[in-house]
């Protein structure tokens, strides 16, 4: 069952060793309204009934209230413990339980019992698995497509570092319609942002699933305000699209506590627009480059703007 601790401490003792940090006050264009109506509370409802973890709770999303009341969810697989320390997340980090073997049915259930057209399935990373739980990660779309045939899915996936080559394979064989695997930042803040990732092998998982499935949309994003500068942004694009990403996504970070990584600063709309033109420019299927932008945020929107950009292009 997820767990509902408020205290961050409690929820991330591994992370109590860190200094705390200035947060910056947040801008007008950053803030959201707190989480209500009947949308919410069932969708919130049937995650409970499923005994299912999102990603949408345990990352602190600012987005959660507009979602669940749409019946939008993205489902956090393999537990809630994840087995790096990124210093920008906040999933709590340490050795995870066993993998749960009913989990693919419950999530395929709640699929079902929401009614979505797009699902996300995303997960934390299991480096005390054999393969990064890829086999698990495919069972759930199977079992997806066969409770909600009519569902697309969207999965985003941990970078496999300790994997063979097969973990990979494993999940594009399942046939997601999206395989989505975050870069996250720029390659200089990876010591201090990713320091378990390395920013070479993600882009090259990137393109080794184009390499297995050329017809498979990728898709990945990356957070400014963490220290970047804009030639950096620019240069991730293009080392994206050397990888033959389809969709890229931009958004703001937001310090989930003092005791993760500060925001450097709060990057304006016009800057967001400036990266979105750029994007497009560079070849882009799709882009999505706002403040609150997330992965999954709008994800069957933007799923459906991706198909007719493909057609559009091949036309």
């Amino acid at each position: 069952m997820p767990r509902d601790l408020k205290n961050p401490a409690e929820r991330h003792p591994e992370k109590a060793h860190r200094p705390e940090t200035p947060r910056l006050r947040k801008p007008d264009w950053i803030r959201v309204k707190a989480p209500s109506g009947k949308g919410y509370s069932e969708t919130k409802e049937i995650m409970r009934t499923h005994q299912l973890a999102t990603v949408c709770e345990e990352a602190g999303c600012p987005n959660v209230g507009e979602c669940w009341s749409q019946g939008h969810a993205t489902m956090m697989i393999m537990g809630e413990i994840c087995t790096r320390g990124c210093t920008f997340c906040n999933v709590a980090t340490g050795r995870p339980d066993a993998l749960d073997v009913f989990e693919p049915g419950r999530v395929a259930d709640a699929v079902q019992k929401l009614g979505l057209k797009h699902v996300v399935i995303t997960s934390v990373d299991r480096d005390d698995l054999n393969d990064g739980g890829a086999e698990h990660i495919a069972q759930t779309i199977r079992a997806t497509r066969h409770r909600a045939p009519d569902t697309t899915i969207e999965v985003l996936t941990p970078d496999f570092l300790k994997c063979g080559s097969e973990a990979l394979e494993t999940v594009v064989d399942a046939r997601p319609d999206v395989f989505n695997h975050n870069l996250e930042t720029v390659p200089g803040l990876y010591p201090t942002v990713r320091p378990g990732a390395r920013y070479f092998h993600s882009l090259r998982l990137l393109q080794r699933v184009k390499e297995l499935d050329p017809t498979m949309f990728t898709k990945s994003g990356i957070m400014v305000g963490l220290g970047e500068d804009r030639q950096a942004v620019l240069q991730v694009m293009d080392d994206m699209r050397a990888a033959d990403v389809d969709f890229i996504t931009i958004g703001q970070y937001l310090q989930p506590t003092s005791r993760h990584h500060a925001v450097h600063r709060y990057v304006t709309p016009d800057e967001f627009a400036a990266y979105e033109k750029a994007a497009w420019g560079k070849g882009f299927l799709m882009v999505s480059a706002t403040p609150l932008t997330r992965s999954s945020y709008h994800a069957g929107d933007d799923f459906a703007r991706l198909k007719a950009a493909r057609l559009e292009r091949h036309a």
